[in-house]
């Protein structure tokens, strides 16, 4: 068993991320290692989690390297069992691992639907099981799901990945309120975030003409893994929304679905198209690990670091939404006194 020494191993914690071979589950991998944790990283590409290996160790972490496809549940199950062996009781489980199609509904097959419904919806059912099965037992443990604003709105081009977040979103609230019925300490918290710079827009299968690209404005990694360190902190929020982009979309979904609707069908198409045709040599991850074959590290950034966001007030405010909120009351309160007296 790894057990580092000294007062470090005592406020130490173990992590696990999965997906962390690459994009924002291997930010979130370094992020929790800048804390001294102990990190579980999984994932099925071992250039990629080698790599993420050596980041963690360098931002002051321990790594346990686990290759493993989070669709194979016995699979999950048994990296959870080597993950309590070798680095002690799992405090946070953070569910990120995902694949998708970008493409119209009518071109994606039945099998590439259902291979990105396993590795994105039932990825992050398998990881809860895992969590939750340790967790409860000692009444102790935080599980993070890495949502979006798509869980809430879908968009063209992204159907199976859309669906697969909202399946997310509903069996989430669900365990959720579970643990609340039990009076459970464990938490769920679900981090949704905005369009990220990560290499699945050099990765995923594109049947477009051109190569993909988030909708603007997008964020590098280390802010989304920020939000994932800070929500497993403070888990009793059940729901984080991150970026602008995510406040309007799920806004502009819960007052005005109607004008979405019409907008997304006048702009996402073109918005998602990054210019850049597409090669039918461009690298796949659906069926296997995009470094499987010339072992190349992907890493957590994508192409778009030229313009990518590394700060957005909204995501200070969604920190600190209980002292602005407290603001906010003092302002009301003391117009409404001002009002008073100048009646």
């Amino acid at each position: 068993m790894v057990q580092p020494a000294g007062e470090a191993a005592a406020h130490r914690k173990v992590i696990v991320v999965t997906g962390a071979s690459g994009g924002i589950g291997r930010a979130t991998a370094v992020a929790f290692a800048r804390r001294g944790d102990a990190v579980a990283l999984l994932a099925r590409g071992e250039t990629g989690l080698a790599a993420a290996a050596d980041d963690v160790r360098t931002a002051g972490g321990t790594p346990l390297t686990i290759s493993v496809d989070v669709s194979d549940a016995d699979a999950v199950e048994a990296a959870a069992d080597r993950v309590e062996a070798e680095l002690g009781p799992i405090d946070v489980w953070c569910n990120v691992a995902f694949s998708t199609v970008f493409a119209r509904f009518s071109d994606i097959t039945a099998d590439e639907w259902r291979r990105v419904t396993e590795v994105t919806y039932l990825g992050f059912v398998h990881g809860t099981m895992a969590a939750l099965k340790r967790m409860r037992l000692r009444n102790d443990g935080v599980v993070v799901q890495a949502g979006s604003a798509l869980a809430y709105r879908g968009i063209p081009l992204q159907s199976v990945y859309c669906g697969a977040k909202h399946a997310i979103k509903g069996f989430s609230e669900s365990v959720r309120t579970e643990l609340q019925h039990e009076g459970s300490a464990v938490r769920l918290t679900v981090v949704n975030l905005p369009g990220v710079n990560t290499p699945q827009f050099d990765w995923v299968l594109n049947k477009l003409p051109q190569r993909p690209q988030p909708v603007a404005p997008v964020y590098q990694p280390e802010v989304a893994a920020e939000a994932i360190v800070h929500a497993s902190e403070h888990a009793g929020r059940r729901v984080w929304w991150i970026g602008i982009p995510t406040v309007y979309t799920i806004l502009g979904e819960r007052f005005a679905p109607w004008f979405l609707d019409r907008y997304l069908a006048r702009t996402a198409y073109q918005g998602q198209k990054s210019g850049q045709p597409a090669a039918p040599d461009d690298p796949v991850n659906l069926w296997q690990p995009a470094d499987g074959e010339d072992g190349r590290d992907f890493g957590a950034h994508g192409r778009f670091d030229d313009g990518a966001w590394t700060r957005d007030p909204q995501i200070w405010a969604a920190r600190h939404r209980g002292p602005l909120a407290a603001a906010g009351a003092g302002v009301l309160a003391g117009a409404v006194a001002l009002r008073r007296r100048t009646r």
